[in-house]
């Protein structure tokens, strides 16, 4: 709170200088812009984005400045094809292209899609997602790019460059007001540090707000009642270093934290199981007939706190030499996050995980990337070597709630009533005293302990046939080495699994339920939290992936003003190991449901084979971008992260497709300082026709020939801008936004009630300054139409049952008694920025 009290009380004298001092000068009426500006690094050197044979959206610093984005998720607005979803944290924002993606909370997973920042590769998309500072441009490169950008790109790269030190003075300052008590402050200089030989940047910035969400805390212990605020601040640092023509240096500190309360669940549909939980509660829930999700109430009696570090430097070199350019990138990052959460959604105390140290993920990461590249008449070449050493620290917690004995007898007993009158089920199954088989604050506590380094060799080398026809190749070696160190502790030794266990435990329940219901209740009496065989158990694995990846790209150049070319792309997705508890499918001599844990946690490399046609054409002397491509990609033994209700659990699915289309239009108008862009994305992205293989209970029946979850069929956005002048000395700016996304189902399990119907998100922002910008005041709404719309839905955990088995291969509406929960798109939003800039 101090730091944003500090940052503000600066930020607003900036703010007020810059409004004393505004030039009365006119502002220079600027050339008339072209395509011929808009400049990508996709394939790691400088190229105008028309002569690139790859599909690109590319946003720049004023763009990006008017659609109010200050971080990935943010993007998604200026990006057809492009998902961005946050489920129980802010560390757990996924992307995915062309509805492809990583999904679920499970650090042993790596990403689909790349975030590389400043030319450094983050471990997992959740690490790569926060305030980004002053951003020179956002690349968001569709389709497998691991020939350049590496592992774990095989779906696309998010390639953000920020601003680098001038060596002319400069300083900004924002201030930020808006609705949910929302302020925020940033503030930054640039300039020369030591004649013409060192300048220096730095950034800093704070944003607090409270939060989206009402919370029904019920009997606690959590007093909180909102839930999904923002309380954030960043600061980050460069040096750039010239000490001669030949030769830069940029070095990149940052540091940011949050402290935030993330993300509490809304009920969707309230099922049968919501009448127990009230019974053994005492507590309201909500009311299927009545209850709104979008009135935006949770129920979570535990909060969900969250706190998450962010820290690196990096250093890159830039050398010429007599026969090319030697770049080294060399980085060093730290990100942790510590987490609680109500586990089960509601106000009855049933199971959580708590924020006490004990339930966090850490990464640290070092990285070094060695380029050389060069050209001739016919040839532009580029060798190049990558290294990273990634240690991960994964520490699981998961507590029984004072009501969870409660509830599972209540289950297992087959009735929200009782009638039999038995007041604890779980204590007459096992013989025991009530409360002591699950009693309150007991649990598991697992620690996962992983390491993986990579070596990697690649080339990417264009030969100019002619001046219009070029051929590309390139080639890139892996070799990926990955252990894990797991020990997992039930802190009460599971000692009600373990009765259960036992012959004796086997028999008594028999002779309550009947031989023929055992295994179902063992199976329930030793959920993977609560399982007696996973305590005091250690285990080693490793994994070794060594794996070619690379493409072929022929491209020709029809006119000045159109370029066409075809493409083929091999790439490929670590491997890895699931980070949860995970049990076998039949672990009991009588049968039913499983409870053998399983030793070997890994899952295999996923790997696409992706080929694509695209036409670029620039028009109108050259005002008029309009880009189209066709592309058809097929993934093997894809990754698919999924919640069974009781742990997340990784299967590698035989096949899945995405087929379409992307185009993207920019118009830099007649009319003066209007510029129209958008773009479209149509992906049939669908499993192959296949079962699902090792799936007990057939829970992901519905997967085969079916469309993946959060892959709208059609997405399209579109942004105008327009700027004029205002007087002699001011000029005001208009920019509106809007994505529209076709209807897609938001669980990984497909169940229909997960659907979101299509929708679409409008921003807007209208400013009004100076002519040299000295000042500026505007007025800004994000999702202005206050769509409603669900980011996930998920089964509420021990709620209902979906009705499929064995036997029960279809979904039927009149056998799922689930109760489903999800996480909601943020609401309307709104208010006033001030900026100043010297």
């Amino acid at each position: 709170m101090r730091f944003t009290q500090v940052l503000c009380g600066t930020a607003s004298a900036v703010v007020l200088v810059g409004l004393g001092a505004s030039s009365a000068a006119q502002a220079q009426e600027s050339d008339v812009q072209t395509v011929d500006s808009i400049i990508v690094t996709a394939q790691k050197r400088e190229q105008n984005l028309q002569d690139v044979p790859v599909v690109v959206t590319a946003v720049g610093a004023k763009l990006l400045q008017d659609t109010g984005v200050k971080d990935i998720k943010d993007l998604t607005i200026l990006t057809p094809g492009l998902t961005v979803t946050s489920t129980s944290s802010e560390a757990s924002t996924t992307a995915r292209v062309r509805g492809v993606g990583t999904v679920g909370d499970n650090p042993g997973l790596e990403s689909s899609v790349g975030v590389v920042i400043d030319g450094v590769y983050r471990p997992r998309n959740g690490v790569g997602f926060g305030d980004l500072g002053e951003m020179e441009r956002i690349e968001v490169l569709k389709g497998p790019q691991g020939t350049l950008f590496g592992k774990n790109t095989s779906a696309g790269v998010i390639n953000v460059m920020t601003k680098e030190p001038e060596f002319g003075f400069g300083a900004n300052a924002e201030l930020t007001f808006g609705n949910y008590d929302a302020k925020g402050a940033s503030a930054s200089v640039t300039g020369p540090l030591f004649e013409d030989k060192l300048a220096g940047r730095l950034y800093v910035a704070a944003r607090q707000r409270d939060g989206y969400n009402d919370v029904v805390t019920g009997a606690g212990p959590s007093k909180r009642d909102q839930d999904a605020d923002q309380n954030f601040y960043t600061v980050r640092g460069q040096l750039l270093f010239i000490p001669d023509d030949k030769s830069t240096f940029r070095v990149i500190a940052d540091y940011s934290r949050r402290d935030e309360n993330c993300c509490g669940a809304v009920q969707i549909r309230t099922g049968p199981t919501s009448a127990i939980l009230a019974a053994v509660s005492g507590q309201a829930t909500p009311v299927a007939a009545t209850a709104d999700p979008f009135d935006r109430v949770a129920y979570s009696n535990r909060g969900a706190p969250a706190k998450i570090e962010d820290k690196g430097i990096s250093l890159q070199g830039d050398i010429d030499l007599p026969f090319g350019s030697l770049t080294s990138i060399s980085a060093i990052r730290n990100w942790r996050t510590d987490n609680g959460q109500d586990s089960d959604f509601s106000t009855a105390d049933i199971t959580y995980r708590n924020k006490d140290g004990s339930n966090y993920s850490e990464f640290t990461t070092y990285t070094q990337e060695l380029r050389l590249a060069g050209r001739s008449d016919k040839f532009d070449w580029l060798v190049g070597a990558f290294l990273a050493d990634e240690r991960l620290e994964n520490r699981a917690n998961f507590y029984f709630g004072n009501h969870y004995e409660q509830y599972l007898g209540r289950l297992l007993s087959r009735s929200a009533t009782n009638p039999a009158g038995v007041a604890n089920f779980i204590a007459l199954l096992l013989n025991r005293a009530p409360n002591t088989s699950f009693a309150p604050g007991q649990g598991l506590r697992d620690r996962y302990d992983q390491r993986a380094t990579t070596v990697a060799l690649f080339t990417n080398d264009t030969w100019h046939v002619t001046d219009a026809f070029e051929i590309t190749a390139g080639l890139r070696y892996t070799s990926e080495k990955k252990k894990l160190d797991t020990y997992q502790t039930n802190t009460d030794g599971g000692v009600g699994c373990g009765t259960a266990l036992t012959p004796a435990g086997q028999a008594r329940i028999a002779s309550i339920v009947g031989a023929a219901n055992t295994g179902t209740i063992i199976g329930n009496l030793c959920l993977p939290w609560a399982n007696a065989l996973f305590n005091g158990r250690g285990t080693k694995q490793e994994r070794t992936d060594k794996e070619w990846s690379g493409t072929v790209k022929a491209s020709y150049r029809f006119s000045p003003e159109v370029f066409s070319y075809a493409s083929f792309a091999r790439g490929y997705k670590g491997g890895g190991f699931n980070l949860d508890r995970t049990q076998s499918s039949n672990g009991l001599p009588s049968g039913g449901t499983g409870v053998t844990p399983i030793y070997d946690t890994s899952f295999p490399a996923e790997f696409v084979d992706s080929y694509e046609l695209g036409l670029k054409n620039t028009l109108f002397n050259r005002t008029v971008l309009l880009n189209i491509s066709g592309f058809y990609q097929k993934f093997t033994d894809f990754q698919l992260n999924t919640f069974l209700g009781t742990s997340f659990v990784v299967r590698s699915i035989p096949e899945v497709t995405s087929k379409g289309v992307d185009a993207d239009f920019l118009w830099f108008t007649p009319v003066r300082g209007l510029t129209v862009q958008s773009g479209f994305t149509y992906a049939e992205t669908k499993y192959g026709d296949q079962p699902i293989p090792n799936d007990p209970g057939n829970a992901l029946a519905l997967l085969p020939g079916s469309r993946l979850s959060l892959a709208p069929k059609y997405s399209t956005s579109g942004s105008l801008t327009y700027e004029t002048p205002v007087g002699d000395n001011m000029k005001a700016r208009f920019n509106i936004g809007a994505k529209y996304s076709s209807s897609y189902n938001t669980g990984s399990d497909l169940f229909p009630p997960k659907v979101q119907k299509s929708y679409t998100v409008v921003n807007g922002r209208v400013g009004l300054g100076s002519a040299d910008e000295r000042w500026t005041m505007e007025l800004w709404a994000q999702n202005l139409l206050n769509e409603k719309y669900m980011q996930v839905a998920f089964n509420g955990p021990l709620q209902g049952s979906s009705g499929l088995s064995a036997t029960q291969k279809t979904y039927n509406a009149a056998l799922d008694t689930i109760t489903y929960d999800a996480f909601l798109g943020a609401p309307r939003t709104y208010g006033l920025t001030l900026r100043s800039k010297f």
